[in-house]
């Protein structure tokens, strides 16, 4: 198959078979966590560590982020170290083992039971993270090629394995309590591991990569990478030292400074990839993928207020944290994924459908492959729903965040709407 390059032009990567079935059930995983959203908007002002706010994040964590993001590295990590990924099979595996434990996982949240479904599921799930973590370091390995890109890839794999690992320790805590805390002591390490080490150092990582790719940009600077990788990760494990030693509050300013110097950094690279593009018209999804960049400051805000109101309060700011996981999931995660699945998807299916094909004829583009249309209701449903559901929580108002779960619901039927025909698309008859 072919992927574009930013500089081969054209390079190897894997089969539609292993990679497709990722980004349906991402799409699929998406509407179902919008469907709660809206069935427990009674409930999500109440406390953030309830049942049907822990379903709801981790569909969101696991069936949507991290499904299609498993599968959008699956297609980009031979791209990036220019080789071919290392196996076929142990990227099924990961995704019939994720794609088993993820409901098993999030129905044992729903009802509230860390018996053998959630036990089960998170097994499952740290079953997929292992094969997927083995196939792209032995991927590496053969191809003797790794960048900074590809490295971002693979220690971002390791923290996912480490937060999951966490995340089952948890489970079993609450059976089997040999943990010296309870597990809701332990949720900021779980979720901030999962947050920066898996998502944020995989967007950045490849993001740094696939942005100036599509902006068909001549900027690179891997010195810089190089510091935002170093922020990410010394913040990082920081923080794991200082949570984990009880220190002092105020001591968790260092990983936050080093965490919002690196998002600093990586708007530089962002700014100077745009500046430098070839492309100066932009399409849609690379507007919306751009917008996320810039929405990656407003959790940042959030989490500022959360660390000067502990210093100052000694206590949780319930909305604050309730706000800024939405934030998180809904806001820049959501809206960078919608925007880089219709740059990226495109791709893969035109090469399933018109490879063999283009030299017989004249045959669509990829961006031919989707609908416009769709894409912009759904981008607007999308940032209308984001905006009214963050007002809901902010201001204790059911009713707003009723109205906001619809928008919602209505951007990720349309999200669908386009990305399972395109995921199916066959050539016309002729």
């Amino acid at each position: 198959m072919i992927f574009p390059s930013a500089n081969t032009g054209l390079a190897k990567t894997t089969t539609h078979k292993v990679v497709v079935p990722f980004y349906i059930y991402a799409a699929l995983s998406f509407f179902v966590a919008t469907i709660l959203l809206l069935l427990s908007s009674n409930g999500i002002l109440q406390h953030y560590f309830q049942p049907s706010s822990l379903a709801i994040i981790h569909t969101m964590a696991l069936g949507w982020g991290t499904m299609i993001i498993l599968g959008a590295s699956h297609q980009l990590v031979p791209v990036l170290i220019e080789g071919e990924l290392y196996s076929d099979q142990l990227a099924a595996f990961s995704f019939f083992s994720a794609g088993l434990g993820i409901p098993l996982l999030v129905y044992g949240f729903f009802v509230f039971d860390m018996g053998w479904p959630a036990k089960w599921g998170g097994s499952m799930i740290i079953s997929s993270i292992l094969a997927y973590l083995l196939n792209i370091a032995l991927s590496m390995r053969r191809s003797g090629r790794e960048n900074i890109h590809a490295i971002f890839v693979l220690t971002a794999a390791l923290w996912l394995l480490a937060t999951a690992a966490v995340g089952l320790l948890l489970v079993f805590n609450f059976t089997e309590a040999f943990l010296p805390s309870d597990s809701l002591y332990y949720l900021s390490l779980h979720a901030h591991m999962g947050l920066i080490g898996w998502f944020l150092m995989l967007v950045m990582g490849v993001g740094s990569r696939l942005i100036p790719m599509f902006l068909i940009s001549k900027y690179n600077n891997t010195r810089l990478l190089w510091w935002i990788y170093a922020l990410l990760n010394g913040g990082l494990l920081i923080f794991v030292f200082i949570f984990l030693r009880n220190g002092a509050r105020w001591l968790m300013m260092l990983p936050l400074a080093a965490l919002l110097l690196s998002l600093v950094l990586f708007a530089f690279f962002v700014y100077h990839a745009f500046r430098q593009r070839i492309r100066k018209k932009l399409d849609e999804p690379m507007q919306l993928s751009l917008l996320s960049v810039l929405m990656m400051a407003i959790p940042m805000i959030f989490l500022l207020m959360l660390m000067i109101f502990l210093l100052s309060e000694e206590r949780e700011n319930k909305q604050l944290i309730i706000a800024y996981g939405f934030i998180i999931f809904f806001g820049w995660l959501t809206a960078i994924i919608m925007g880089m699945t219709f740059k990226t998807l495109p791709f893969i299916v035109w090469n399933k459908v018109y490879h063999r094909l283009a030299a017989k004829g004249k045959t669509p583009n990829p961006k031919d492959l989707f609908s416009p249309r769709i894409f912009l209701w759904m981008s607007l449903f999308y940032l209308g729903g984001f905006l009214v559901f963050s007002c809901g929580i902010l201001l204790a108002k059911v009713m707003v965040l009723q109205l906001g779960a619809v928008l919602l619901i209505l951007s990720a039927f349309l999200y669908n709407w386009n990305v399972i025909p395109l995921a199916f698309h066959q050539p016309p008859r002729t």
